[in-house]
């Protein structure tokens, strides 16, 4: 027997479906391949051969980054879409409106009886995908596969946009920050999903049932689908639930009566392995941010041994008052304590978790545990708070001072260094640019619609590839040919990354590109230079994001200028607030 395979490999997800003769399933998968594609396709492979042993398939191939597959191994290809039609038609032929939710991707599909289908699909924002949905499980600190049954029956719908995943962490933030229960913020964010589907993907067409909803999103989160039903105005009697709706395509794909590849599994496993590893050439391979190795090691070792802010042990402090500063900001905490010399004697950073005020509590905590372990006592002369939860914690903790986090970075930045002519701070979600002439703020530049450059971006997706940010951040310096992905939308970014794993790209040079493109974003997108001379010559940087020393590097060699980073760049929010307490009282 000659079993039919179709093969759907995504943006986040690779599926399999195996038919018989009669078109009846006989094995399929889905799992998320973490840009690990040929490994995630041999897998489904084995198990095929595991199953039904040496068996002869006739193969077909679909998918955003199912091409890269089908070119290097010559494998027929169909257009996702057309192949879901194919299921559709095959399959369930009452359906006349099908919703596809992927990783980064939504598409709709309108079938007529008098006339071709009417097919959507979304263009330069990837609001209100599969990625999306992951981003807003990982704020709220719930599993995605949780987030489903977190939801009451009875709940209420607040506002978040859904038109970008890291813009629409401030809504959500700001719910948390509000005690407003997860369940309902779940909810929120199925209700945005939705509309961010319909209004974007069924403009000026009718949604008629029967409806069918597939893709990942649909299928492990099956609420979602209501929320679909009330934006459409319709009840569940009007919709069609496929077998697997993860797999549609791949199913169609399966079906597909085209020109296809004729092979046993173990060979077809074997034109993946071999023609994926082959050489590919690579295109526009951006500089390597360090030569070779030797390069590599004096930089991060210089890096590591200036210390720009002098650190005291509480223990071994002689002073007798101090200063704290906060930085309450959108996702993480941040607490400076500094002494009468401004040396740092305590310093906390952690995540929210959804509640910025015991983030503070347990911060300065922590600090009261310290002094009573060492036998101290030293008393706070100051305090000033800044970012995002100024307000909040200024009254919850009776904060003396509040200040703007512009004048807080731009203190720190100062002391760091009193010529400094450009600082950049890159946070979580933000990103400020702050020029400096005759020793004063001239000009202060903000992002505002896109935050593709900033802290979560590139930790969002080094988790997405399985790497915490240390990790991402080390592969990054090693990367022998840096990926140009370009500055586009966090989710959408994915579409360079699957070009670049069909050149052959290692997740190093994938990393190292991440890296050059949020430099790249701030410069040239949401600064507009043209002349980078306008940065001058005593740059600082500071901000979460710069904890990653290949975000650093890839600055001092697009500008080709030296730039000044102390070892805690998360905490100079923190740091100069402190400094402002410490000068409120002189």
């Amino acid at each position: 027997m000659i079993y039919r395979l179709g093969l759907d490999v995504g943006s986040t997800t690779a599926k399999i479906a195996v038919m018989d003769a009669n078109g009846q399933l006989v094995y399929n998968a889905y799992r998320r391949h973490n840009t690990k594609i040929t490994e995630a396709v041999c897998t489904f492979f084995d198990e095929v051969k595991e199953k039904l042993g040496n068996c002869r398939v006739s193969a077909m191939v679909t998918g955003s980054a199912g091409i890269g597959i089908s070119e290097a191994a010559r494998i027929p290809f169909v257009q996702e879409v057309v192949a879901a039609s194919r299921f559709i038609f095959e399959k369930y032929p009452s359906v006349r409106t099908l919703v596809d939710l992927g990783g980064e991707d939504s598409k709709m599909i309108f079938f007529h009886p008098d006339r071709q289908p009417d097919i959507r699909m979304n263009g330069s924002c990837a609001g209100g995908t599969g990625a999306f949905i992951d981003q807003m499980a990982m704020l709220l600190n719930i599993p995605i596969e949780e987030l489903n049954s977190r939801i009451a029956p009875s709940y209420t719908i607040y506002s978040i946009a859904s038109r970008c995943g890291v813009f629409a962490k401030t809504d959500v933030q700001n719910l948390i920050s509000r005690e407003v229960p997860k369940s309902d913020i779940a909810a929120s964010v199925f209700h945005a999903v939705s509309m961010q589907t319909m209004n974007t993907l069924a403009r000026a067409c009718d949604v008629v049932p029967k409806v069918m909803f597939c893709g990942g999103p649909f299928s492990f989160l099956p609420l979602l689908k209501d929320f679909f039903l009330k934006a459409m105005q319709l009840s569940p009697s009007d919709m069609v639930d496929a077998d697997h709706p993860e797999i549609v395509s791949a199913s169609g794909a399966a079906l597909m009566e085209a020109a296809r590849l004729e092979v046993d599994i173990e060979d077809l496993r074997k034109r993946v392995a071999a023609e994926r590893t082959a050489a590919m050439p690579r295109k526009n391979a951006l500089p390597v941010l360090f030569a070779d190795a030797d390069e590599r090691e004096h930089w991060l070792k210089h890096e590591k041994e200036v210390e720009l802010v002098k650190k005291v042990a509480i223990a071994s402090y002689d002073g007798s008052r101090c200063y704290v500063g906060l930085d309450s900001g959108s996702t993480t905490t941040k607490i400076a304590i500094i002494g009468e010399n401004k040396e740092l004697v305590y310093s906390y950073y952690a995540h929210n978790n959804g509640n910025p005020l015991y983030a503070v509590k347990q911060g300065l905590q922590g600090f009261a545990d310290q002094l009573q372990a060492a036998g101290k006592k030293i008393k706070i002369a100051g305090s000033t708070v800044t970012g995002y939860g100024e307000d909040l914690i200024r009254a919850a903790f009776g904060i003396d001072h509040g200040v703007v986090e512009t004048i807080a970075h731009y203190t720190a930045a100062h002391y760091l260094n009193p010529e400094l002519s450009f600082v950049l701070d890159i946070g979580g979600q933000d990103m400020k640019a702050i020029f400096i002439k005759n020793g004063e703020i001239s000009r202060v530049e903000l992002n505002e619609a896109c935050s593709s450059g900033c802290g979560s971006f590139v930790e969002t997706f080094g988790k997405s590839l399985g790497y915490s940010a240390p990790e991402f951040a080390a592969l990054a310096c090693t990367a022998a040919h840096p990926c140009d992905l370009g500055t586009r939308c966090t989710v959408f970014m994915n579409s360079k990354v699957k070009q670049s794993l069909r050149e052959n790209a290692t997740t190093a040079d994938i990393a190292a590109g991440l890296s050059y493109s949020v430099i790249k974003n701030c410069l040239f997108k949401v600064l507009k230079f043209n002349d980078l001379q306008e940065l001058g010559d005593n740059i600082v940087v500071q901000g979460g994001a710069f904890k990653n020393a290949s975000i650093q590097r890839a600055l001092e060699v697009v500008t080709g200028k030296k730039v000044t980073c102390s070892k805690i760049p998360e905490l100079m929010g923190a740091y100069g607030a402190a400094l402002i307490a410490m000068n409120e009282k002189k």
